[in-house]
């Protein structure tokens, strides 16, 4: 069984579609897709989703590039969609600077970054970290304010030896179409290097097509290539690969199947 731990089957690029993007996906062996959101629109959208496909589980929270406008208040708004049992993390949330170059928008990353951090510890919940050009910061935030309940670092693209500062942290490391590029050469050794109980299959679609797709409108259909080349990566079977991630899938975002 594959799964999906990071898709935005909520963006207008794949939501009129939905039907078609998920049963496509399940027909070639996909059956658990988290849908992640990046603002309030995109969160009730996922939270929609999730209850109109068993198959379907949501994450919400603010994205860094929208942050235009946020407040306390809309925190509580996302703290009250959180009760609802089929949202099982806050996400995506984190820090992007290749964007922003300003201090103080950096700083603002950084204040609602904690902010939400702190949400997903009263909640019970784990995180999904978006990091962007920004992994230093990211670790010393969360060395400093320590997930209670774990986490993933999506699209995880930094080196091997940060990717084993965070692993320290006891994080989880999600994994996409870049792996399957020729020249994506450490993205390559930080699938290799990451043990197997920390991994994690995702899309990011609609984007970061995998090879030989590259280019195209990602839809989770493509999680196979991914997990194929994670095995070929970690010289192990298909099948342990699969098992490993389903397990981690499970323990990070309480998943039972």
């Amino acid at each position: 069984m594959f799964l999906d731990s990071h898709c935005h089957l909520n963006d207008e690029k794949l939501l009129g579609n939905a039907p078609a993007t998920i049963a496509e996906a399940e027909s070639a062996g996909v059956q658990t897709f988290l849908v992640i959101a990046w603002d309030l629109e995109s969160a009730q959208t996922a939270i929609a989703l999730a209850h109109h496909y068993p198959s379907v589980y949501a994450a919400i929270g603010f994205h860094p590039e929208n942050l235009d406008g946020i407040s306390e208040e809309k925190i509580q708004e996302i703290k009250a969609m959180a009760a609802d049992p089929k949202v099982k993390a806050i996400g995506e949330i984190g820090l992007d600077y290749h964007w922003y170059k300003e201090e103080k928008d950096r700083e603002n990353q950084k204040r609602w970054f904690i902010r939400q951090i702190d949400l997903a510890n009263e909640l019970h919940l784990p995180v999904s970290i978006h990091a962007r050009e920004a992994l230093g910061d990211t670790l010393k935030i969360l060395q400093e304010h320590p997930l209670q309940f774990g986490g993933v670092l999506h699209c995880y693209s930094g080196s091997a030896e940060m990717l084993l500062e965070f692993a320290k942290l006891g994080l989880y490391f999600g994994f996409d179409g870049p792996i399957t590029y020729k020249n994506s050469i450490e993205p390559k050794k930080c699938v290799q290097i990451c043990p197997l109980n920390r991994l994690l299959s995702e899309t990011d679609s609609p984007y970061l097509s995998p090879v030989p797709h590259r280019g195209e409108i990602n839809t989770p259909k493509n999680i196979p290539l991914i997990v194929k080349q994670m095995s070929e990566l970690k010289a192990l079977p298909m099948e342990d690969v699969e098992r490993a991630i389903e397990e981690n899938f499970a323990r990070l975002f309480s998943v039972k199947h």
